[in-house]
């Protein structure tokens, strides 16, 4: 082995040598050096030498999304995720907000810094205990935790307001040495040297272990339902850090302060060097990286750039930085370059899995269809379709149930066609949706751009229509052609850049968000044509023309899934990719075309929700990302992929879609809806789940 390898200390131990020490710390270096020009640019640009008031200013500035990004390092090391992480910052925000005096101005910071702590270390807890001891997936538990906090910060806190006493912004904000250091960068300080003694304890070194390889450290001895769990408590108590920094900053509660940050906190940590999936990177990188895209929006702004395309560059970034991760020799996006070669010479050679043998499995499907196969005895309707009726069947009782509760309630729900009607109109959103995100989840992804994909095609649709049924004949395929420009880009992020679905649809959804901005110049103009409008809202037969359209929706949904090669395809993808590839399944191509397909059912409703509300408007879609996969989930799909049926996802559609109602009638607040969802999509999961996911 070369010497720039290894090398011994005194005692003939071998040491890693500096290439290999410098590829462990490659992406804090990287950060450091990129932190280091975007200061010396903004220093170029500014009209003088930075001050210490500017320094202050950026300390200040950056703190909040350093101090989420290190908490959401910590889980990503360990292999993990967390979508709670901006939902944290807002309840943290609004207790403080609520619960602190008026009247005190000298309150004390130690308490309400422990209070905040407290906070998000509890949901922390709650998020580790499912994921850990109940082994359910962090995606699908945080997502809800997400959901439940919101419903929570909301019933504290419904709008801007409350009081934040001025001794937390004096402590936060303020000078550690007047004129000289910043208290915030003593905060972050401090919080790197508590790093750096973590990772060197027993629990650090655990970290890093599971990251890499849970079983292998299980194998050695790791607890690592233990270790996980205290991931997400440490991690949590970050959140909770950032949430009383970001009360000092405002001096306010706002039960939404928190929201935008997800996708910056993501960023923060890929720009910082930490890799998704676990097992290498630190928060101190993250850190950097939190100020590197907070200078880069500075920039922005300094040049005059709307603050519009602020999301768009944040989303760029980290698209960018997980790209940039992956180039490697061993990288995913290396294979594929590798891989293409090998398939094209495999495929001039004929040697393809899909081309080997083709003449057997032709013989074999036509013995299949020879009248002495059909006629061997078919097991029962039962034995076949056992496990589809073992997972749906409980959304259907429980909608038979709501349905009793409501007419108990209300009245007139079972016989009243009206309800009837009511119902499938307003499920019909969810219904393509499930459509589009069930197939997704049936591959064992996730498409997180739902909300702004329906955001932006509404607001698309709406401004090129302007009240005109002509308009449609072409404002209509636009739309459509976009969704799957879309898809596109997410199928090919996912499928030939070897990224993270969550990565991908997360940072598109970003990108979406900032093209709907431009687009609409922050205020939506247009409005729904008189056509569509009648569609979503006018009697037929006594019956909403959309009804007819959802019936046959829901006829097609069934067949595509169930009934062709596609769906087929999508079912052996998510019971096995590398099983799939071996049996010769198009896996990039079926992959690509499952996103396309999402975007145009979000597309699609988008569509519907701009006639049936008469406009649109900005986040227009928020209000559909969870319900999206509550129904999926709730109807039996896993979310692991591989097994589900539209049928049971359709009961689950038609279950939020009839609770939704019965609480609408009710005297419970709005952000009860929420808190539901989340739990009901937690106990979905936990009933429904399955031996893969116990393994």
């Amino acid at each position: 082995m070369s010497t720039a390898a290894t090398n011994r200390d005194g005692g003939g131990r071998q040491r890693p040598g500096l290439d290999i020490r410098f590829g462990r710390f490659r992406g804090l270096t990287t950060a450091v050096i990129v932190f280091v020009v975007l200061l010396l640019v903004v220093d170029w640009i500014s009209a003088g030498p930075l001050s210490y008031f500017d320094v202050s200013f950026l300390s200040s500035g950056g703190a909040t999304l350093a101090l989420a990004a290190v908490g959401e390092t910590l889980v990503i090391l360990s292999g993990g995720f967390d979508l709670s992480a901006g939902a944290v910052l807002s309840l943290v925000n609004v207790v403080l907000a609520q619960s602190m005096d008026p009247t005190d101005f000298e309150a004390s910071v130690l308490l309400w810094t422990c209070v905040g702590v407290g906070i998000g270390m509890l949901v922390g807890a709650f998020n580790g205990f499912f994921i850990a001891f109940l082994r359910l997936q962090p995606i699908v538990v945080t997502l809800s935790t997400m959901f439940i906090i919101q419903g929570i910060t909301l019933l504290i806190l419904d709008k801007p307001g409350g009081f934040v006493s001025p001794s937390l912004g004096g402590f936060f904000l303020g000078d550690f040495i007047p004129n000289w250091v910043p208290m915030p960068i003593v905060l972050l300080i401090v919080v790197g040297f508590f790093w750096l003694w973590l990772k060197r304890t027993r629990f650090g070194t655990a970290l890093y272990a599971v990251g890499s390889d849970p079983n292998a450290a299980a194998s050695a001895g790791v607890r690592v339902d233990w270790v996980r769990f205290f991931v997400y408590v440490t991690a949590g108590g970050f959140y909770g850090l950032g949430g009383v920094f970001i009360s000092a900053q405002t001096g306010s509660g706002d039960p939404l302060v928190g929201n935008p940050l997800l996708l910056s906190i993501f960023a923060a940590v890929v720009v910082g060097g930490t890799r998704l999936g676990g097992g290498r990177g630190g928060p101190i990188g993250s850190i950097f990286g939190a100020y590197i895209l907070m200078i880069v929006v500075n920039i922005l702004l300094v040049l005059n750039v709307s603050a519009y395309y602020a999301t768009i560059a944040e989303g760029l970034i980290l698209i960018l930085a997980v790209l940039a991760s992956s180039i490697s020799r061993d990288s995913t996006f290396a294979q594929q370059l590798r891989g293409g070669a090998t398939r094209i010479g495999a495929w001039r050679a004929g040697t393809l899995p899909a081309q080997i043998g083709g003449g057997d499995r032709r013989k074999a499907m036509t013995a299949s269809t020879r009248p002495e196969a059909s006629a061997q005895v078919q097991p029962s309707f039962r034995i076949r379709h056992g496990e589809t009726l073992r997972y749906a069947l409980p959304s259907y009782v429980a909608l038979v149930l709501v349905v009793i509760v409501t007419q108990l309630w209300l009245g007139n729900a079972i016989l009243n066609w009206t309800y009837w009607n009511s119902i499938i109109v307003l499920s019909s959103f969810l219904a393509i949706l499930a459509l589009g995100q069930g197939t997704v989840i049936l591959t064992g992804g996730l498409d997180l751009s739902v909300p702004w994909t329906i955001g932006f095609c509404g607001i698309l649709l709406a401004g090129m229509v302007q009240g005109s049924d002509v308009a449609l004949i072409y404002a209509l395929p636009t739309v459509l052609a976009v969704a799957v420009v879309i898809g596109l880009v997410n199928g090919l992020g996912i499928v030939w850049l070897g990224l993270s679905p969550i990565v991908v649809t997360l940072a598109t959804n970003g990108l979406l968000q900032g093209a709907a901005l431009i687009y609409s110049g922050g205020t939506p103009a247009g409005f729904s044509s008189p056509l569509l409008r009648w569609f979503m809202t006018a009697k037929v037969l006594g019956i909403t023309p959309v009804v007819y359209f959802m019936v046959a929706f829901v006829v097609f949904a069934v067949v595509f899934l169930s009934r062709t090669s596609f769906g087929r395809r999508v079912y052996g993808i998510g019971n096995g990719l590398r099983v799939a590839r071996l049996s010769g399944i198009a896996v990039g191509r079926t992959l690509v075309g499952v996103y396309v397909l999402s975007a145009v059912c979000s597309a699609l409703v988008g569509i519907l929700l701009t006639g049936f509300s008469g406009q649109a408007s900005l986040g227009m879609g928020d209000d559909y990302l969870l319900p999206s996969i509550a129904v999926v989930v709730v109807g039996g799909a896993l979310i692991t992929g591989g097994r589900g049926h539209y049928l049971g996802m359709l009961g689950g559609v038609l279950l939020l879609t009839a609770l939704q109602t019965l609480l609408a009638g009710t005297t419970l607040p709005f952000a009860t809806r929420a808190i539901i969802y989340g739990v009901v999509v937690l106990g979905a999961v936990i009933a429904l789940r399955d031996r893969r996911e116990l393994s």
